[in-house]
């Protein structure tokens, strides 16, 4: 038989039991029956603010016509396809099909904040930039700042930002350029404020670090926003010329070794693709995908058992796609756990 769900706190955030629940707080309310669901659901009511609710209202999927798509949704994201050919295999409208993706990926945002930890002795941390486009390459550039921790290759964080156009300038690429600035504007450069908050989110794990070692290449930016992020006197930067062979003797193989995975398992980032992202925020959704699957469900290397999550101790083993998506994670540190069971919310 199915595990017994008791609700750990009132959903409801306005109600005192939804950050004080007591033992006791609600009352069974029945249940109810749904197409997508093979047995009931059981409801409740809040003995302080006497609303109702469900199970389902603290699982990802809540209010989802087809949730049992979800996790096929996200394994064809994680794996390149693009949102049209998912469509097609999943028989969903594209409408659908990029409604349901932008769900998965504002969820998956909020698991990757809930679930880091602080990091051990021994830890480090590489960085580095790539550069995409949103729309039209000559026209609007992005640069995407990665930063991971080494040795794990768990990928900390990663946001895009935009950047002014340069290069070589011919005739016809700056009448496009005249015509893009013309219609939206023109084009600011926020790669020094997306890496502030990218080594911002290393800085939050960090804390605990008496040195903190940093690679990168030899971008003449790093090394001071690198000091006001984990400052002067515990900073140990490295930096590689850019240049160098991109081998496995390279200092910068891992970073390299990530990125090229990031543009091999995602569409939006692949050179010269009709999958390209035309808008930037739905590019930062795709990375969050790509973020919670590297770092919890992909071993870190083929020949290893663990996950990146796995090997800085942020998770007990390899998680699931199913259980990526279980539980409800808006609420921050009061979410349950994704690998909580159903009889154990409670105390999750």
């Amino acid at each position: 038989c199915s595990p017994v769900f008791h609700p750990p706190r009132c959903p409801y955030r306005a109600c005192a039991r939804h950050r004080h629940p007591l033992p006791g707080f609600f009352l069974r309310h029945g249940h109810y029956l749904a197409r997508c669901r093979p047995r009931p659901v059981p409801r409740f009511r809040c003995r302080s603010c006497g609303r109702t609710f469900s199970r389902q209202t603290f699982r990802m999927d809540y209010r989802d016509h087809r949730p049992d798509l979800n996790a096929r949704l996200l394994r064809a994201l994680a794996s390149g396809l693009g949102l049209r050919q998912s469509a097609r295999n999943l028989g969903l409208s594209l409408r659908c099909t990029e409604l349901k993706f932008r769900k998965l990926a504002r969820h998956l945002r909020r698991l990757n904040l809930n679930l880091r930890g602080p990091l051990g002795p021994g830890a480090s941390f590489q960085l580095d930039e790539l550069e995409t486009y949103e729309t039209r390459r000559n026209t609007r550039p992005l640069s995407v700042p990665v930063l991971i921790e080494t040795r794990s290759r768990f990928v900390i964080w990663a946001e895009a930002a935009t950047l002014r156009p340069r290069g070589k300038l011919t005739a016809a690429r700056r009448r496009a350029i005249a015509a893009d600035e013309r219609r939206r504007g023109r084009r600011r450069d926020g790669s020094r404020r997306a890496l502030r908050r990218t080594l911002g989110r290393g800085r939050d794990l960090a804390g605990g670090l008496r040195r903190v070692r940093l690679e990168t290449d030899e971008k003449s930016s790093y090394p001071r926003l690198a000091a006001q992020a984990f400052g002067a006197k515990r900073l140990v930067h490295g930096q590689t010329n850019s240049r160098l062979p991109r081998t496995t003797w390279n200092p910068l193989f891992p970073i390299n070794h990530t990125e090229a995975m990031a543009r091999d398992l995602m569409g939006r980032l692949r050179r010269e693709s009709w999958l390209v992202s035309k808008k930037r925020r739905y590019l930062d959704l795709a990375l969050q995908v790509f973020m919670a699957y590297r770092n919890y469900v992909r071993r870190r290397f083929n020949r290893d058992r663990e996950s990146p999550a796995q090997l800085l101790g942020l998770v007990p083993r390899r998680m699931r796609l199913e259980e990526l998506l279980a539980w409800r994670q808006d609420w921050g540190g009061d979410s349950i756990h994704p690998l909580a069971r159903a009889d154990a919310a409670a105390g999750s």
